[in-house]
């Protein structure tokens, strides 16, 4: 889980809702929630209100590449002091299997992209490197990232969708005079992540 947990936890930075958004109805995506920047990620809900205005965040490679370094550069404003007792609720899916639902401790968090509590008042910039596994199952992946003040005030709701493919995926298809042979996809898992997503797979096909 080391790919997930350093990139909610990068973006946790920057991601410190009344309710949370997660208690209520399914997030839907809109076009017009899109975050700021070079990235896949989308705003929950209307982020009027929320203490936190994230003003960009760029993502390079995006999206990301198994085996490659991932560069997270995000700039906020806080409109007011978070501090201790804040907390996120962390939601990651692997297609229609749930990976984590969980709620997590955000100064624990946040202090995984070397950050600390309090997040003070005003700009907050935050530039955060991840060397992501070669071993992340292909596939597409749903995360979710709500964090909120520990009364329940909104400060803001990330929601992404990123896609990885299998490393070589149509490497000398172009050039191939042959026949194309179009069947399952195989590919080996391993690591935590591979673990997880085995699992879940072996529990559906015995409900």
């Amino acid at each position: 889980m080391q790919f997930t947990t350093l990139f909610l936890a990068a973006i946790s930075a920057l991601s410190v809702s009344a309710k949370p958004s997660w208690m209520g109805d399914q997030v839907t995506v809109k076009e017009e929630y899109k975050v700021p920047g070079d990235n896949p990620l989308y705003f929950c809900g209307d982020p009027a209100d929320d203490i936190l205005k994230i003003e960009k965040v760029d993502l390079s490679p995006n999206p990301p590449k198994p085996g490659e370094k991932l560069t997270i550069k995000a700039t906020g404003d806080f409109k007011e002091e978070v501090g201790e007792g804040f907390k996120m609720h962390l939601q990651v899916k692997y297609g229609l299997i749930t990976l984590i639902n969980q709620q997590a401790d955000g100064c624990e968090t946040i202090g995984k992209a070397d950050l600390e509590c309090p997040l003070d008042k005003g700009e907050m910039k935050l530039t955060k490197d991840v060397d992501l596994p070669r071993e992340i199952p292909p596939g597409s992946y749903t995360v979710l990232a709500d964090v909120y003040t520990e009364e329940g005030d909104k400060i803001t709701c990330l929601t992404a969708k990123i896609a990885f493919h299998r490393t070589g995926a149509g490497e000398g298809s172009s050039k191939s005079g042959g026949n194309v042979k179009i069947g399952k996809p195989r590919f080996q898992m391993s690591g935590p992540l591979a673990d997880m997503v085995q699992e879940r797979l072996r529990q559906r096909n015995e409900l």
